[in-house]
């Protein structure tokens, strides 16, 4: 399973957001911190925003910080909202699948499975897990790389 870089951005915006709490962040500070591009980060924070998990605040000292407690902020949640399918094959799009072992192909069953058991273990994370586990002794605080244990 790999995640689109449309949901790395999104988590690392939440993880930066969370760990700077105290003030407002610009997404040219958080484009900056990851070196990752201004524009894709601008829809990533739109859609941030319209999901209520983020708050933007306009104006010449405007910004952007979490509206809602890292606590109430669900991973499983945040990556199936941001990623467009979990079409680990084929044969998991009903409106292209063409292949033919479909009728009697046990893979299907076995992915969807392992596409389940991933969704799980994201269910049971918060953004303050990840946040408490990027600020541990050792962790790397500003680019909140995360190796879990």
């Amino acid at each position: 399973m790999r995640l689109t870089a449309y949901t790395d951005y999104t988590l690392r915006t939440l993880i930066y957001l969370g760990m700077h709490r105290d003030r407002l962040a610009t997404i040219q500070d958080i484009a900056d911190v990851h070196g990752i591009s201004k524009n894709h980060l601008m829809k990533v924070v739109y859609q941030l925003g319209l999901s209520g998990m983020v708050e933007t605040v306009r104006g010449r000292n405007g910004g952007l910080r979490l509206k809602l407690e890292p606590e109430a902020i669900n991973i499983g949640a945040v990556v199936r909202h941001s990623e467009t399918d979990f079409y680990m094959a084929e044969c998991f799009d009903p409106g292209s699948n063409a292949c033919t072992l479909a009728p009697a192909c046990a893979l299907k069953g076995v992915l969807g499975a392992a596409t389940a058991a991933y969704l799980k273990v994201l269910d049971g994370v918060t953004l303050a897990d990840l946040i408490a586990h990027s600020a541990r002794p050792g962790g790397r605080a500003d680019k909140a790389i995360i190796v879990w244990k």
